[in-house]
């Protein structure tokens, strides 16, 4: 089979760059010809072809089209509504335009012209919604898609990679306990908790306590940076936090070996991978059970309905001083990372969701 790989845009380390990638290289070793049609991409070693020569490329109807649905594309959306090839959309999710509210104008329009497209989209009726979780074939099962075309394939991934990296700690903070949040700075990741959370456990005595966020702000969120750090200044733990935002891959297999848990209290996310990359390499998770996020961890971690400041910081210092529930959480973690995210049940995964498109 001809397949379209179709992507807004591919980046190093970006999470729907390395689905696209991942993906790519898993149908091409199942057979197929793929080609990666992009506006643009930059450090990665992949050849792009331009999205105006997709028509051209496919042959016939028998041939695929795979759009990674991740933000507002009226070009992605006018192709599959013209196109005679096998469609089938890959969402990621987009983040709900009310996050952005206070900070960006630029943020909440684009991500209500991505969210906007999705009655579109379910009304195309394609052969195939592939979602990389539960949460996200929601969206559409709920604009009325017949649950038959839809499937579950969590999203390729670089955690592989990451394990075969040797670990660089010579920049990271230490901390007693040390909290690891992994993310870029974004309203929707709830950072604000977090600093709430590490206040409250140094109330609770834990002074040596220390938050390291490893990921980037951009620079549309100035605004949202700035609030970050007034509020760690207000909660006076500014000497308790790290913000690392040009940690390297071994920077951050070092950051998930000595963290005592990744704390991850997003409000929105579409799957989450820091989560598998912390099963995958042993880090405790504690989590709010939040979007996707109660299906991506499973029972592998501590999850809780509301962040409650006081209710994390408990769980933190259970998770560092309970050896047995610490090395439950991590055989936990590592075994639903074996059976449910690693490369080769996503190969498998993939060429059965496959089948439901050429039987259509």
């Amino acid at each position: 089979m001809r397949i379209a790989m179709l992507v807004p845009g591919l980046a190093p380390h970006d999470a729907v760059s390395n689905d696209t990638l991942g993906m790519t290289r898993a149908l091409r070793a199942q057979g197929h010809e793929v080609v990666v049609f992009a506006p643009h991409a930059r450090g990665v070693d992949e050849p792009i072809r331009a999205p105006a020569e997709i028509e051209s490329w496919l042959q016939s109807p028998a041939d695929a089209i795979v759009y990674h649905y991740c933000v507002g594309w009226d070009f992605a959306l006018a192709l599959f509504g013209r196109t005679r090839a096998r469609r089938v959309l890959r969402y990621h999710n987009i983040t709900p335009p009310e996050f952005f509210a206070e900070w960006s104008d630029g943020y909440v329009a684009a991500c209500a012209e991505g969210r906007g497209q999705l009655d579109a989209y379910a009304a195309l009726n394609c052969e195939l919604y592939l979602g990389c979780s539960p949460y996200n074939l929601d969206d559409f099962l709920a604009r009325g898609v017949d649950p038959r075309r839809c499937a579950l394939l969590p999203p390729f991934h670089e955690v592989e990679q990451l394990r075969s990296l040797a670990p660089s700690a010579g920049r990271l903070p230490r901390g007693e306990p040390l909290l690891l949040m992994v993310g870029r700075l974004a309203p929707n990741k709830a950072h604000v908790d977090l600093i709430d959370a590490l206040a409250a456990l140094r109330a609770m005595g834990a002074d040596a306590a220390h938050l390291l966020s490893a990921g980037k702000l951009d620079p549309n969120l100035s605004r949202y940076g700035e609030a970050l750090e007034q509020h760690l200044h207000r909660r006076d733990v500014e000497d308790a936090v790290t913000l690392m935002q040009d940690a390297n891959g071994a920077e951050l297999r070092a950051a998930y070996e000595r963290a005592d848990a990744l704390v991850m209290l997003s409000r929105h996310e579409g799957f989450c991978v820091p989560l598998i990359e912390a099963m995958a390499l042993g880090t405790p998770v504690i989590a709010r059970a939040s979007s996707a996020i109660p299906w991506t961890l499973g029972e592998a971690g501590l999850l809780f309905d509301e962040a409650d400041p006081h209710t994390i910081a408990a769980a933190v210092l259970r998770v560092q001083r309970d050896a047995a529930l610490r090395e439950h959480l991590r055989a936990a973690g590592r075994a639903r990372y074996a059976s449910t995210f690693a490369p080769a049940v996503l190969e498998r995964d993939l060429a059965t969701a496959l089948t439901q498109v050429a039987a259509r």
